[in-house]
């Protein structure tokens, strides 16, 4: 016989129960099952659904399922609503992306007739994320924008900080890293005033991958352990393995070889207990690179060759060729030339259909080194130019993407201080009406009586005094808005410095050309001539640049130059491009140098500063 349990109990047990961040399943589990058919068994069932998530996708989907048929009985919107969204989450992590963006889509639809702005907000969400892992990345982005927007209108802190966040991942995959970490840290300090730790640990893996981006892989070790140490404790299996994957790929970059394989060993266990395949893929993927990299060719093999079968199996196109290019390069060194053939030209063709430059790059060097090994020197050197096209390409794609981060972060703070401006410009306006409106009022009382006449008076020097207040506060905001205006010169005169590449990159081409075909020389020597002429007028570039950032730095040079006189003019203009915070590669690319050069160069200075090993340049220059 059912134990029946009254109303009142099953309210006091799910509030006890969703109170805590840490939620009692069995307990949970029992009080669903002896709840009747109504709104608050659909709302008990959701709490489950949430829980099983990330643990078990088994679960979900007859959890997912049994709230869709509940809701659809007795006709409850909100119930279909999150049914339909969980359901969407469901598909989406078993990479079934068609059926999750029909189930976001219906449950936007729902929320849009509830005017529900959480139901809104959570659909643009898992749409959004679809885009992106189609590689749809401004579509992802406008999506997002709708979300946070919608977030902001209805103070939604939960919702803002998911956008910020996603934001931030997103503009990282644009290689935008700046305005990454800026969006990622404001979703942060949303979830950390909120206190969510999953979301905080969720935070910590994005900027655990951004320091990866930028090569501070210890940086992007800590972050993630941080994040792993909070998944575990909320036993989120699903995610634990992601971090793990996460790691283990950073300690193969550190060539930490067997911390590596542990991690990632352990990312393989998880995945597969959770069933996220997606996860499982490229767990699968860097467990055959790490042994590709210990010399261990047979499970280099067997390990990629099992990523490729599950990357078929759910259509991970992308992890599909990204494994076929590396099993080319396992193939290669095995001298195993028409398997290696066979996987680059697979990879090769998903490159082409879905205009990827770096993988069609990787397949396009290994097809060259394939046919030099078989002998076909007029393949091999067909497509090692193609190679060089494409890597071409994708060094003038980071300078465009640089040049854009730079002329949105122009964009976007003078778009604030615009809005703040506006915002001083009303208060002042304000103040200035009530207090004319005071004064006209005061005055008409002072005709009648000498006390009303000696109370204006008093008013006035008070009023005298608030205006002196007033006029130093606005003194002062013109200096900070000075202050803004060489920041942003600054930061146009740095866009100037890396356009500059573009021209010696100009140069370089039309020297090739003369070298290749003598009798364009007339021709390609008078505009290289016209191209000098051009140039020459901005030789003042570098000292434009000093004197913004002098002003913006106080004097950044001569500091420099009070600890070792003997302090190069090139060594001021690395110190100062690190005081911006610029990468190597960044400065590299500016200078148009190796990185390894720069990295001479930054050991070299550090000497002349009396550094020690273990104090950060960077961080050492920014107290100056």
């Amino acid at each position: 016989m059912k134990r029946f349990l009254p109303l009142i109990f099953i309210l006091l047990v799910n509030q006890y129960l969703f109170s805590q961040s840490k939620l009692n399943i069995d307990s949970l589990l029992t009080v669903y099952k002896n709840q009747t058919l109504d709104t608050i068994k659909i709302r008990t069932v959701n709490h489950i659904i949430n829980y099983y998530m990330y643990r078990s996708q088994a679960e979900t989907k007859k959890y997912a399922f049994e709230q869709l048929n509940m809701s659809k009985k007795i006709d409850y919107k909100s119930g279909l609503a999150l049914a339909n969204y969980h359901l969407g989450n469901l598909y989406h992590n078993i990479s079934q992306l068609d059926s999750a963006k029909y189930y976001y889509e219906k449950s936007l639809f729902l929320g849009n007739q509830l005017h529900n702005h959480i139901y809104i907000s959570q659909a643009y969400r898992g749409l959004a994320i679809i885009e992106f892992d189609k590689g749809n990345l401004q579509k992802a982005d406008s999506i997002n924008n709708m979300d946070l927007e919608n977030a902001i209108k209805f103070k939604d802190s939960m919702g803002m900080g998911l956008a910020y966040d996603f934001k931030g991942t997103i503009n990282q995959n644009m290689s935008y890293y700046n305005i990454a970490l800026t969006n990622v840290q404001k979703g942060l300090k949303i979830f950390e005033k909120l206190k969510d730790s999953i979301r905080i640990a969720d935070t910590y893996n994005h900027l655990g991958t951004l320091e990866y981006n930028i090569e501070n892989l210890e940086k992007a070790i800590q972050y993630n352990e941080i994040a792993l140490k909070i998944y575990q404790d909320y036993k989120d299996v699903g995610y634990e393995a992601q971090v793990l994957n996460d790691i283990g790929i950073y300690y193969m970059k550190l060539k930490n070889y067997d911390k590596s394989l542990d991690y990632l060993l352990k990312s393989l266990e998880k995945t597969r207990q959770s069933q996220f395949k997606g996860i499982e893929t490229a767990a699968l993927n860097n467990l055959g690179n790490l042994y590709f990299l210990k010399g261990d060719l047979n499970n280099a093999i067997k390990y990629l060759n099992q990523s490729i079968t599950l990357g078929k199996s759910i259509n991970a196109k992308r992890r599909l060729a990204v494994a076929e290019n590396k099993l080319a390069e396992v193939y290669i060194s095995n001298n195993d030339l028409e398997n290696a053939l066979k996987n680059a030209m697979s990879a090769k063709k998903y490159s082409e259909d879905n205009n990827s430059l770096s993988i069609n790059m990787n397949s396009t060097s290994h097809l060259s080194n394939i046919y030099e090994k078989k002998g076909d020197l007029k393949l091999a050197l067909k497509y090692q130019r193609e190679f060089k096209k494409l890597n071409d390409s994708i060094i003038n794609k980071d300078k465009i993407n640089k040049i854009q981060e730079l002329r949105i972060q122009f964009d976007t703070e003078k778009k604030e201080a615009e809005i703040a401006l506006q915002h001083e410009e009303i208060k002042s306006l304000n103040i200035q009406a009530k207090n004319d409106q005071l004064t006209k009022t005061l005055y008409g009382i002072g005709m009648f009586s000498f006390l009303t006449i000696a109370g204006l008076l008093y008013f006035g020097f008070k009023q005298r005094m608030k205006k002196n207040k007033m006029e130093r506060e606005k003194q002062e905001e013109i200096y900070k808005q000075e202050i803004e205006f060489k920041k942003k010169e600054l930061a146009s005169q740095t866009l100037h410095l890396v356009q500059k590449n573009t021209f010696i990159q100009e140069l370089k081409d039309n020297l090739e050309k003369i070298k290749q075909s003598p009798e364009l020389f007339k021709v390609e020597f008078r505009r290289l001539v016209m191209l000098l002429k051009k140039e020459s007028a901005e030789d003042k570039d570098w000292e434009v640049f000093k004197s913004y950032f002098t002003e913006v730095h106080n004097n950044f040079d001569n500091k420099i130059k009070e600890i070792n006189a003997d302090i190069s003019e090139k060594e001021i203009r690395l110190a100062s491009f690190l005081r911006m915070n610029l990468s190597t590669k960044e400065i590299a690319s500016m200078l148009n140098v190796l990185p390894d050069s720069i990295l001479k160069s930054k050991y070299r200075l550090k000497k002349k500063l009396k550094l020690g090993k273990d104090v950060d340049l960077t961080q050492y220059l920014n107290t100056l």
